[in-house]
């Protein structure tokens, strides 16, 4: 019976907790376009003058480039947006990462293809290096050790004894 009693604490405890989340979850809801905001904005986007990330120019251009962006974020305006505005104000150069279309495309599908390109030579030929190396390592085996001549056998001997090896 005590166990009855604490099951239907916790749920009246959730249901309260449900209620007064609710009017702020369907405020959420209501509410689904993301709000930009500069450093986020500065970290994606390049100074067109020093071209560094705007995030850390110091230039009057840079300046000049995040009082434009405060002034469409204080215009309600979504992050693709602004990006939208700031190429078209300054051109494609401001943005950090070049779209994804024609030529700039690339930028973005060669680096993948190189990389399995290389871990496909790989897997072709490291079978064939290690059976070559298996079969050199075989052929040493097999080669007989050259004998030395007894006179040099015994000056051998002679002199590990006299150095003390």
């Amino acid at each position: 019976m005590n166990r009855r009693r604490t099951a239907a604490a916790v749920a009246a405890i959730a249901a309260i907790a449900a209620a007064a989340l609710a009017p702020a979850t369907a405020m959420a809801a209501a509410d689904t376009t993301p709000k930009a905001s500069l450093t986020d904005i500065e970290n994606d986007v390049m100074c067109v003058s020093c071209h560094e990330p705007l995030a850390v120019a110091q230039s009057p251009q840079a300046i000049a480039e995040r009082n434009y962006v405060r002034t469409l974020i204080a215009q309600g305006q979504t992050k693709a947006q602004i990006e939208q505005a700031l190429v078209g104000q300054y051109g494609p150069a401001v943005l950090g990462k070049p779209p994804a279309h024609g030529f700039n495309l690339t930028v973005y599908i060669l680096p993948p293809l190189i990389l399995i390109a290389g871990i496909g030579t790989l897997v072709l030929l490291l079978p064939k290096w290690r059976r070559r190396s298996k079969a050199n390592a075989e052929a040493r085996a097999t080669v007989p050790e050259p004998s030395i001549a007894t006179a040099d056998a015994h000056r051998l001997d002679e002199e590990l004894r006299r150095y003390g090896g």
